[in-house]
């Protein structure tokens, strides 16, 4: 709380207020998803020669590299240029950027099989699918995925720069079971973008709408969860969104992520999905006709099980 004193009367303001609605539309479409990462992420290494070249001091993995020989680099390609014209192929000075503090280092080039490499393995962007959860309709917020953007080698948050999402279809299942989750298959069409991206947290992705509103009638936001039934809304097949049946089994209002535990009991659902599948991370919650919470984690050995996050957490997140 932050304490104002005016004319002797002590005035208490919350420390954030948040503006989002207190009706929201609900998601439950399948959405392509891009970002590019602040910086080019370093996300491995590979052996020249029988030996890591890491240069001195040492690079890491999640380290970003932001210029080569004092040239500007955003993405691989940028890199990739720098090195090729570079005068001296014995090492270039890396500059990176290190739980953002700005370093820098000497790395040797090894010239092996013809070419002259780095050892590094790098990404400049990621690009996947998921599951919108909301939109405010006063402010044009979205939220998505209800978790964030990680990366798969060093399972990592993706710091970013920018991003966008756009229109997916979902083309076939891959169908999950105990000990391995499934996961939804899609096409993108990149040019159908929907809105972009300009935060990605621990709740989620988040930014601005920049197309017309779905004809969606917006829905409560609810923080009165009950163990029941309730339902979440998701893409199985094409672009079809529709409501399967679930059941909350337990609720932890002191989990930072995960606050609710369900189980599937959706007969179609299971038929077509073995449970919970990757894609579906963004999944509303439904119950009561509120929107209560969103659809975050499988739990692998049981994938008939999963978390949930309770959309309040969410919607805060995307008002910061």
């Amino acid at each position: 709380m932050k304490k104002v004193l005016i004319l002797l009367t002590i005035l208490f303001w919350p420390l954030n207020i948040f503006a989002y609605s207190n009706y929201i539309i609900p998601g439950g479409d399948t959405i392509g998803v891009k970002v590019d990462t602040d910086g080019i992420m370093i996300v491995g290494f590979y052996k020249i020669d029988g030996k890591y070249n890491k240069g001195k001091p040492e690079l890491i993995n999640n380290d970003y590299i932001i210029k080569i020989n004092d040239i500007d680099v955003s993405n691989v390609d940028d890199m990739t240029k720098v090195i090729e014209e570079s005068s001296d192929k014995r090492s270039i000075k890396v500059t990176f950027k290190r739980k953002g503090k700005v370093m820098t280092t000497k790395l040797p080039l090894v010239l092996s099989d013809g070419k002259y490499k780095t050892g590094l393995y790098v990404k400049s962007s990621i690009k996947g699918i998921g599951t919108l959860t909301y939109i405010d309709p006063e402010t044009n917020i979205f939220g998505a995925l209800g978790h964030e953007i990680s990366e798969s080698e060093t399972n990592s948050i993706v710091e970013i720069k920018s991003g966008s999402i756009f229109e997916s279809y979902i083309t076939n299942i891959e169908k999950s079971y105990p000990g391995v989750a499934g996961s939804k298959i899609s096409t993108f069409n990149e040019k159908n973008t929907f809105g972009y991206i300009d935060k990605n947290t621990r709740y989620g992705i988040f930014g601005y709408y920049n197309e017309i509103l779905p004809d969606y009638v917006p829905i409560k936001v609810s923080s009165d969860v009950k163990l029941g039934k309730a339902y979440i809304k998701t893409v199985l097949e094409n672009k079809d969104i529709k409501n399967y049946l679930i059941e909350i089994t337990n609720i932890n209002e002191t989990s930072q992520i995960k606050n609710i535990t369900f189980k599937i009991i959706d007969e179609e659902l299971t038929q077509k999905t073995g449970g919970v599948i990757q894609g579906m991370s963004g999944s509303p919650i439904i119950q009561n006709d509120n929107i209560i919470g969103v659809l975050t984690h499988v739990i692998v050995d049981n994938p008939m099980t999963g978390y949930g996050l309770f959309i309040t957490k969410m919607l805060e997140e995307g008002e910061k």
